[in-house]
């Protein structure tokens, strides 16, 4: 199989891409092609140790750029598409919804517009196998207020920030490119996603780096947002069972069946980091969080049914979130040259106006 992976510098990418080649189930992946922007949250260091493999191809660019994505798709002759490239920032899309537009909204067009087509260029037998896979959020859905079911894929799209109303339109798109002309896509909407080689502006790596800074914890308004977690691994390991298996034209919900509050997660890193790396002066890293303001419009509840993904293709989460949290703070600690860089060189450059 020959896969064009977009975004795949960033956070979810990053491990989809890791995951697949250095996995032995399933088909072989004999060309794995890597298109991403490099905008703030796509760093190549996530792949480093990827880098000298043959099947591996990096190409530095951006979804919307039609040229450079037709040549990647008939040049490495393309078998699946797995759309990862996104703003996905709540708080960024606030301050500027315009680029959430651009490239969730003008890019996945774009991106469906090249694959189209490659797609109708090809022999019939690889035209019936191409798949255009769209990796999108829970946000999409809007909020659920206490005690209401989870959402499934038949839940209305009520997004409430600009970054969840440009993925509800991209998911259109999708869903309008299968319809009207015949392109094999697929849709994942998934849950917040933790583990390795997150970048620090989201919530629980943001925890585990302040604390071990002596910096607050930050926790928006009274803590008690609502969120399902899904460890990225097993997210990269769905979105594969849906590329294989998954009925073309369908969404599936990914999620990892831990709802927990915001609160009780910083809580819970603060004690797993208590007992790994222990503050000098013997109190808990609890004493550093800082409740904060609330974000405007802030959702109160997201939570994901993932029984159609089970039910149809087998799949389910391998971690709970007790063992995917504790792998995830291990990771950081373990690994505190990828976020000093992170911090130090690409906030700065990023305040410096230039794409790092």
């Amino acid at each position: 199989m020959k896969l064009l992976v977009t975004g795949g510098a960033g956070f979810i990418g990053s491990n989809f891409i890791r995951q697949r080649l250095l996995s032995r189930d399933g088909p072989a992946i004999s060309r794995l092609v890597n298109l991403d922007a490099l905008t703030y949250a796509g760093n190549p260091a996530n792949l480093a140790d990827l880098a000298s493999d043959p099947r591996y191809v990096f190409a530095h660019g951006d979804i919307g750029d039609s040229a450079l994505v037709s040549r990647l798709l008939a040049e490495h002759e393309i078998d699946a598409v797995v759309n990862f490239a996104a703003e996905s920032h709540v708080d960024r899309s606030i301050d500027s919804p315009e680029p959430f537009i651009q490239t969730n909204v003008t890019g996945t067009l774009r991106l469906l517009n090249c694959a189209k087509q490659h797609w109708a260029r090809l022999p019939a037998p690889q035209q019936s196998a191409f798949r255009f896979l769209h990796v999108s959020t829970d946000e999409v859905y809007g909020s659920l207020p206490p005690g209401a079911p989870a959402f499934t894929e038949e839940h209305n799209f009520e997004p409430n920030s600009p970054y969840a109303a440009s993925k509800a339109a991209s998911d259109h798109l999708v869903r309008a490119y299968q319809h009207t002309y015949g392109l094999p896509t697929l849709t994942t909407n998934c849950s917040n996603n933790y583990g390795p080689y997150h970048f620090p502006e989201k919530l629980i790596p943001l925890m585990i780096l302040n604390a071990l800074e002596g910096k607050p914890l930050p926790v928006y308004g009274d803590g008690q947002q609502i969120r399902d977690w899904l460890y990225v691994e097993d997210h990269a390991a769905a979105i594969w069972t849906v590329l294989q298996r998954g009925r073309v034209g369908e969404t599936y919900n990914i999620g990892g069946w831990n709802e927990k509050p915001n609160l009780e997660i910083v809580k819970t890193i603060c004690a797993l980091l208590d007992k790994k790396s222990p503050r000098a002066d013997g109190q808990s890293y609890t004493t550093q969080i800082a409740y904060v303001a609330d974000r405007p419009g802030h959702d109160r509840r997201y939570a994901i049914d993932a029984t159609k993904i089970h039910r149809e293709l087998g799949w389910k989460p391998a971690e709970t979130f007790a063992t995917g949290i504790e792998k995830t703070v291990d990771w950081y600690l373990a690994h505190p040259a990828w976020a000093t860089d992170i911090t130090a060189t690409r906030y700065a450059r990023e305040r410096l106006g230039a794409k790092a």
